[in-house]
């Protein structure tokens, strides 16, 4: 403000909505002041107190789609399997959530905890571990937030571990069906604690948490770093690519292949129970994609639900038109899968994109999964009941691909760290695109070495698969104790 003749204050007070020029004497000032104080405060407050609701209740829409895998992947195995099919997608939940409790949440989030829209937890001090090479700073991991402990007591760190508590659960879950059938519940237990704590936990701190993958762009100009909205890579491929490694592991179900090549079906039991599911899994995508602005007064929320929508669509109307012009009937199956893909590819770039833009994704997507899951299963002989691979690992990495591509430069000016918003290659910046395909191969190969590593060492504790004979009478009663249908 600045000052009169006579050393009364004066200045424009827009901030009470008044357009006039005021002369105050010094106790009046002060009272304008304290006023403007209180407005601003409430107003901060009401802003955080809504992005905090939002965040949450984003979060327990994607904690619901613990219901819709576990009513697919049930819906796709046989009768025989039920109890067991659905105990380890009930009980990852619990082991997902304990174990980034314990160092999950540390490891992914712990060098970069404040998250401005939550209220920015003034007082935690985050650290990530540094490695310096080529003359630029590589960070690893975080080191800050384990058992959630007194250090990090604070509503926004407490809001983000529960939302990044709920993805991480989703990417555990998804092994559950490639190895379904014949996975020994003990071993899955400890894979379901070793994925929570360690490998989601570290590429999701390098693409979320200001690891070296999101940094690509301010050290070397590869356009705003390995940029994934809401999880294609950190939480789809992560969990696809994962699905895979378990499968090659633990080896196909009996009966599946011929010794003489051909390939046999093993039809799922219960056709409604997966197309329910895949609806929950469509509902709570709502929470995953929107919900990742972490910010209800972000208007792009309008934008992401629309593409979010419009994605599943095209890749279940690609799919059904693809079978069609096969000579097929429409299997509900691979409807499902069709809808899904176009979920998973466009949950990276769901907000960057216009809505034609996601139609293509999707529809791609839609193909992609058909191909990925033929070729799986017939080419490679590799037996995966539910199509994790395809449907997550495939799109998941198409998904973060088709942002390299189609970022129209609409949003994201300063992410990770670079001003501009962000622009794939036919918008201009060739740059993005790359750094899209490092990501893509960093998860890759970081995920399959250690996942096949652990399946393999794992073993030795307690075996992968079950008995032979269990795996043909069913797991319910071996593994689990009940049936899940008593007929």
């Amino acid at each position: 403000m600045a000052q009169d003749a006579t050393g009364a204050h004066t200045g424009n007070i827009k901030n009470l909505g008044i357009d006039t020029v005021a002369t105050t004497s010094d106790t009046t000032l002060n009272k304008v002041i304290s006023a403007v104080n209180t407005i601003g405060n409430a107003d901060g407050h009401n802003m955080i107190a809504t992005n905090i609701m939002w965040t949450l209740i984003a979060g327990f829409l994607v904690m619901f789609m613990q219901a819709g895998f576990a009513m697919v992947e049930t819906g796709f195995t046989q009768k025989k399997n039920v109890a067991h099919t659905m105990a380890m997608n009930f009980l990852v939940y619990g082991l997902g959530m304990f174990g980034f409790w314990v160092c999950g949440f540390a490891f992914m989030f712990g060098g970069g905890l404040n998250a401005s829209t939550l209220g920015g937890a003034p007082d935690v001090i985050p650290h990530e571990y540094i490695v310096h090479m080529f003359g630029h700073d590589f960070g690893i991991i975080g080191s800050v937030g384990f058992f959630l402990n007194s250090k990090v007591y604070d509503v926004g760190v407490f809001t983000l571990f529960l939302f990044q508590m709920v993805f991480m659960d989703t990417t555990a879950t998804i092994p559950t069906g490639s190895m379904a059938e014949r996975w020994s519940m003990k071993s899955f237990i400890i894979y379901g604690l070793f994925i929570s704590m360690f490998v989601y936990p570290i590429f999701g701190n390098w693409v979320w948490g200001g690891g070296w993958l999101s940094q690509l762009g301010i050290n070397f100009k590869l356009g705003h770093g390995d940029v994934d909205f809401a999880g294609s890579s950190v939480v789809h491929m992560v969990g696809g690519v994962a699905a895979l490694a378990g499968a090659i592991c633990i080896g196909p179900r009996i009966g599946k292949y011929g010794k003489d090549g051909t390939v046999n079906t093993i039809p799922g039991h219960n056709i409604p129970m997966a197309i329910i599911g895949t609806f929950i899994l469509a509902f709570g995508w709502f929470g995953f994609n929107p919900g990742s602005t972490l910010a209800g007064q972000d208007f792009r929320i309008g934008i992401v639900a629309v593409n979010t929508m419009m994605a599943g669509t095209a890749g279940t109307l690609a799919a059904l038109l693809y079978m069609y012009a096969k000579g097929q009937k429409p299997d509900p199956g691979m409807l499902c899968n069709g809808m899904l893909a176009g979920l998973v590819a466009i949950t990276a770039p769901c907000a960057f994109v216009n809505s034609i833009s996601a139609v293509i994704i999707g529809a791609i997507a839609g193909l992609l999964v058909i191909f990925a899951y033929n070729f799986v299963d017939r080419k490679l002989k590799i037996d995966d009941p539910v199509g994790a691979f395809a449907v997550h690992g495939v799109n998941g990495a198409w998904g973060v691909i088709s942002l390299g591509l189609f970022a129209d430069g609409s949003y994201g000016d300063g992410w990770n760290g670079v001003s501009g918003t962000v622009k794939g290659l036919f918008y201009g910046d060739a740059g993005q695109l790359w750094a899209q395909l490092i990501g893509v191969i960093v998860c890759f190969v970081f995920v399959f070495v250690v996942m096949y590593a652990w399946f393999k060492l794992s073993n030795k504790i307690f075996p992968l698969r079950v008995k032979a004979e269990d795996e043909i009478a069913g797991l319910d009663i071996p593994e689990m104790g009940v049936h899940g249908y008593v007929d």
